[in-house]
């Protein structure tokens, strides 16, 4: 009986899987009759903490552009974001950046 421990013999890893690089998700409002410049403004002061001259900027590419891209994140923190953004009756998506 031998006193060396057992080793295991492990076979390289066979996969076809092809990793890709994790990108960002971006998080986009659109533009929509209903809300308010200033209510789209402070709303996103109160979600993303960003300064009046910041969420003005954005909520003016939103009035005048259609659309502004309000965060870059993971994908369930975009997620969340455009969950937070629709309860406060903005318009969001979110798709992978490019």
């Amino acid at each position: 009986m031998s006193d060396a421990p057992d080793v295991a013999v492990l076979d390289a890893p066979t996969t076809d899987e092809i990793v890709t690089e994790d990108r960002p998700w971006i998080v986009l409002v659109w533009n929509d009759p209903i809300n308010l410049m200033s209510y789209v403004t402070f709303v996103l002061q109160k979600l993303f903490g960003y300064s009046l001259e910041k969420a003005t900027e954005l909520m003016l590419d939103v009035h005048e552009k259609g659309k502004a891209v309000v965060a870059s994140d993971t994908r369930e923190r975009a997620e969340m974001h455009v969950f937070r953004l629709h309860e406060h009756g903005l318009w969001a998506t979110m798709e992978h950046d490019e």
